[in-house]
């Protein structure tokens, strides 16, 4: 008998098949969950599985870790109990003094922390902006540990070259830490593209079905910062739970399909509402018309995701009156999901924020795009 050949699977099947996770002993093809805190040790007290204690980790964590690394095309992965708590270990790694870089418009909790961080520990920090070509290059010193960067970022989805941005940080002996939330795997591969340590809030579109809260590290290197990360999460107690990374596990299996959706569908709504009349803009780099297109259709290779942004005429209130108005998005905070959301964002993100206050932030799902369109016609009409 001939030896089969290994097929090399494309990401889009081991997502969905989990990493063709069979059971052997049921032949169970959905994954199973182990719930054990503790793990019991052999007669020689030695551990039975690599498990100790459910602080350090489990199996279905450990599974769901292994599918996101094949996923990233990352040497190892560590999953959190919140995106923000994976955002907080990876900071955990720094020391007092130390001088990091970071966009000045990105998602406004972790921006939140760093000043914490800033006033507290005397971390030090430059901003830069986004929207400018050398922003980064002037922001960057020979003593700069970590750049983070957010591709497109949040919510004003600008794009930033990952391997410019790659070249930089390595040039002044940085690391690189880019928030890939609304470009996953699918669609960007960070790593590839020279980032040290892609990051994801697996709450979005990892899981995609808004009902588990999750962070995820995953590092092109499983070295001393890799260490150094498990011990903090450890020592945190910040893993996520096997439920919960089962849940992921399931949400996983359908990325590929739910992204393409909301992808096509976020295009659309973007060409649609493109010069409308209630609009002042559209915010979405799948637009030919968006400054960052080129940039982002060379590493956005999966779709441009379903994220976008308009600004509303008639000011604040008007861009208030049609996130209320909606029938069919719902008003509330998040991403990624395979419902679709509104918000006002300006008053989600509070005092702080950079972000225009007639800037409503879509979060596109995969409903038929004709009851979407519809419903924002009907709620800009209204709010006008």
């Amino acid at each position: 008998m001939t030896t089969p050949k290994q097929l090399r699977l494309s990401p889009a099947t081991r997502a969905a098949q989990a990493l063709h996770s069979l059971d052997e002993r049921t032949g169970a093809v959905v994954p199973g969950i182990e719930l054990s805190s503790t793990f019991a040790r052999d007669a020689d007290y030695g551990l039975r599985g690599g498990y100790v204690y459910g602080r350090y980790g489990g199996p279905t964590t450990s599974h769901a870790e292994a599918v996101v690394s094949s996923l990233a095309g990352a040497a190892e992965s560590l999953l959190f109990a919140s995106g923000m708590a994976a955002f907080v270990a990876l900071f955990e790694t720094l020391e007092s003094g130390d001088h990091v870089v970071l966009p000045q418009v990105m998602y406004h909790g972790g921006l939140d922390w760093v000043r914490r961080l800033e006033a507290k520990r005397g971390l030090r920090v430059t901003l830069f902006d986004a929207t400018d070509p050398d922003g980064l290059s002037r922001a960057v010193r020979g003593d700069t540990r970590l750049v983070w960067i957010e591709s497109p970022t949040n919510p004003s989805w600008d794009v930033i070259d990952v391997a410019a941005a790659a070249e930089v940080a390595h040039g002044v002996g940085a690391l690189l830490a880019v928030d890939c939330t609304v470009a996953p795997p699918v669609t960007m591969d960070a790593l590839a593209l020279g980032a040290d340590v892609a990051f994801q809030s697996a709450t979005k579109y990892l899981n995609g079905h808004s009902d588990l809260t999750g962070g995820v590290l995953s590092v092109a290197d499983a070295g001393a910062l890799f260490g150094e990360l498990q011990l903090v999460r450890k020592l945190q107690g910040s893993v996520m739970a096997p439920f919960d990374a089962w849940l992921l596990i399931r949400g996983m299996r359908t990325l590929y399909l739910r992204y393409e959706r909301a992808s096509a569908n976020a295009l659309a709504i973007a060409e649609h509402f493109d010069g409308h009349p209630a609009v002042e803009a559209v915010l979405y780099p799948g637009l030919p018309s968006h400054p960052g297109h080129g940039v982002a259709k060379r590493q956005m290779t999966g779709g441009f995701g379903g994220m976008l942004s308009l600004l509303v005429r008639g000011g604040e209130e008007a861009a208030r009156d049609a996130a209320r108005f909606c029938q069919v998005f719902f008003p509330a905070t998040s991403l990624g999901g395979v419902e679709s959301l509104i918000e006002h964002r300006k008053t989600v993100e509070g005092p702080y924020s950079l972000v225009a206050p007639n800037l409503l932030r879509l979060s596109v799902g995969i409903e038929d795009v004709s009851d979407l369109i519809a419903d924002l016609e009907q709620a800009l009409e209204r709010a006008q």
